[in-house]
């Protein structure tokens, strides 16, 4: 699988994906994050990706990007958030415990969506 190249390049498919999903997104930040591989934050609308996605494959740093998007629709994980996981990215399941499974992750050890927490 193949990587981001750069910040820019990355947050260009945040904006991409922000679209498809008709989401307004005010500011997208990267930096090193120790416990999450991104935030969002209601009241300001600041999303922040960690900086190791751009060292993942490309599938998964999409999954993270959708997954906190998607906090935009739905702010905790229920139905809703799942229904529109799978209607945008299938066997999100799949991608999860592909996220999940990764060792130098802080919270690879977590299960399921809790390990990827928003600040929604």
């Amino acid at each position: 699988m193949s990587h981001w190249q750069t910040k820019d390049e990355l947050k260009e498919r945040v904006h991409d994906w922000a679209r498809k999903l008709e989401i307004q997104v005010s500011v997208i930040s990267m930096r090193a994050m120790r416990n999450k591989w991104a935030s969002y934050t209601r009241t300001t609308g600041l999303l922040i990706f960690n900086s190791e996605l751009l060292e993942m494959d490309k599938d998964l740093s999409e999954y993270v990007i959708v997954h906190e998007l998607l906090h935009f629709r739905a702010p905790n994980h229920g139905k809703l958030w799942k229904s529109l996981m799978r209607a945008y990215l299938g066997d999100y399941e799949e991608l999860e415990k592909r996220l999940n499974e990764r060792g130098n992750h802080p919270r690879a050890e977590a299960k399921g969506p809790r390990a990827l927490q928003s600040g929604a």
